[in-house]
């Protein structure tokens, strides 16, 4: 059986945006409404003045995690981290390359996906549980477990449109924790949570690495708490990998004094 859980080449993702002029004063709106009867193919390239642009969120981007490893995605807002833990859940297709996973991936991408606000949270261990795919007897075993980690028990009756958002966060990973998952990815999410929470949250996914031999790729601004967590880091720059080391080599780049004041 093959050590490798994730395997990436060549993936990027093109976006086109369209810049728009504004509005048009009325001598451009007839003059538009007369082009679109007459030379309807002229029209479109009149409206608005559209001018496409691409722009590539993530480029280039080859390479292999081995099963276990911890792998922290380093980089500003934009440089393309989200972007490839989305192309990885397959919610984004790639505009080009190609990626291959093996194993139960479990995505953390937003804190806010698979809850509903007028559920309590009982309900929504429940809903969550089901939509990262347990069932629903694998909920009710652990349950309490979930519950017990996530330190939310007495808000359980809550509706989570009253919880806070670090107390979403606990949920959401509390249920995440608790799945037979060979991959997780990770997007900020424990970022926001509180110092306690984040310890444990730390001493969960190394354990899990170290006896599921479970791969985990999460994205931090937090340098210091990447370094106590990862076994290898990736540094993103315009939507490029600029470096992939091992944990606590990309603090000695150039770029790391970036990434620690975002």
């Amino acid at each position: 059986m093959s050590n490798i859980a994730i395997r990436a080449e060549s993936l990027g993702k093109r976006y086109r945006l369209k810049q728009y002029r504004g509005r048009m004063d009325l001598r451009e709106t007839l003059t538009l409404a007369c082009t679109r009867l007459f030379a309807p193919r002229l029209a479109i390239t009149m409206a608005d003045n559209p001018r496409k642009r691409e722009h590539w969120a993530l480029r280039h981007a080859s390479f292999e995690v081995r099963r276990g490893e911890v792998v922290a995605l380093l980089g500003h807002n934009g440089a393309g981290k989200t972007t490839l833990l989305r192309i990885l859940s397959r919610i984004t297709e790639p505009t080009e390359g190609y990626a291959e996973i093996r194993g139960r991936v479990v995505p953390l991408l937003d804190v806010g996906a698979g809850f509903h606000s007028q559920l309590t949270g009982s309900e929504n261990v429940y809903v969550h549980g089901a939509i990262l795919g347990m069932k629903k007897a694998e909920i009710r075993r652990k349950f309490d477990q979930i519950v017990t980690f996530a330190g939310v028990e007495s808000f359980l009756s809550m509706p989570i449109k009253r919880w806070s958002r670090g107390m979403c966060v606990r949920l959401a990973f509390a249920v995440a924790a608790h799945i037979d998952a060979d991959v997780l990815l990770v997007d900020e999410l424990l970022d926001v949570a509180d110092a306690q929470f984040r310890q444990k949250c730390l001493e969960r996914i190394v354990s899990g690495a170290v006896r599921e031999g479970r791969t985990v790729m999460f994205v931090s601004h937090d340098l210091g708490y990447a370094r106590q967590l990862c076994t290898r880091e990736m540094l993103f720059v315009g939507g490029r990998i600029v470096s992939d080391s091992p944990g606590a080599a990309i603090s000695n780049t150039d770029l790391a004094s970036e990434v620690c004041h975002i």
